[in-house]
Order: C-alpha cells, then sequence, then structure tokens
C-alpha cells in the first residue's frame, strides 16, 4: 500500500515543485541515505561473546546480553517510513482541505452575487412589464374612440 502512495502525487506540484524538497523529504532521504551504511557498520562488528561469559561463570551473576536483531532494525526502519509517508500525506490532505474550503467560499460568493443580479434584471423586468401595460392601456384609451365611430 505505501509504495504507490508513495509515488503517486496530489496536486504537489502546484504549491511546491517536486525537485524543491521540504523538512520531511529531506529526513526521509537522509534516513534512507544512512540506513545501508548503519547496517554494513553492524554486520561488520563482531558480538564480544566469548570474555563476558567467562566472566559471568567466575562471578555467578552478570547481565544479560541481548543482541539486537537485524529483522526488528529493518522493520523499525520500515516503520520510520511508513511514519514519516503518513505525516507527508497528513499534511497534503490538510492542504488539499484549505484549497476545498477556499474554493467553496468562493463559489458561495460568486453564488450570493450571481443571485442577487438575477434579482436586479427581474425587478427590472418587472418594471419594463409595468410600463409596457401602461402603455398598452393608454393605447386601447386612444384608440377606443376611434373605433367606435366606425359603428354608428
Amino acid at each position: 500500500m505505501s509504495e504507490p502512495a508513495r509515488n503517486a502525487s496530489f496536486h504537489d506540484t502546484v504549491s511546491r515543485p517536486s525537485t524543491q524538497s521540504g523538512p520531511l523529504r529531506d529526513w526521509l532521504a537522509a534516513m534512507r541515505a544512512t540506513a545501508p551504511e548503519g547496517r554494513q557498520a553492524e554486520a561488520e562488528v563482531p558480538p564480544p561473546v566469548a570474555p563476558q561469559a567467562f566472566e559471568s561463570k567466575t562471578s555467578g551473576w552478570a547481565p544479560r546480553l541481548v543482541v539486537p536483531n537485524e529483522k526488528t532494525e529493518a522493520q523499525d526502519d520500515e516503520v520510520a517510513e511508513l511514519i514519516a509517508e503518513n505525516m507527508m500525506l497528513k499534511a497534503k490532505l490538510r492542504l488539499e482541505a484549505d484549497r476545498r474550503d477556499e474554493l467553496q467560499l468562493l463559489l458561495a460568493q460568486e453564488v450570493r452575487e450571481l443571485r442577487a443580479h438575477i434579482g436586479d434584471e427581474i425587478a427590472k423586468m418587472e418594471d419594463l412589464r409595468g410600463e409596457r401595460d401602461l402603455w398598452k392601456a393608454r393605447c386601447e384609451a386612444l384608440m377606443q374612440p376611434l373605433f367606435s365611430g366606425q359603428t354608428r
């Protein structure tokens, strides 16, 4: 699941070019760069078991030495990568949510302005209809004597 999410870009090119690095990406890149070196250095150092085993037999008690498991360290590295990826995705999600909120505010303002404009246009149209009806009534009043005189 982490590979597609790591490779996908969610409109990140708009806010920050992919060539520009952020603090989380720098940290993740540094962690990846040092992880193979650290594993090789640990593999070169042999665990000192023999001298302390002899001392523990003579003194009677010694703390138990636990050799770190490489598998656990690899899992820790993977967990750290997943945490970093999760943080990056959460930051992107916050940015997208902020953008969505800004767009919704802009759209709401545009809708309000359009409704106000439509209301103004409807009011003007009602005024024109009223004026048209007034002139129509005047014309009918002026024409009535002309047509009533023909019927006599």
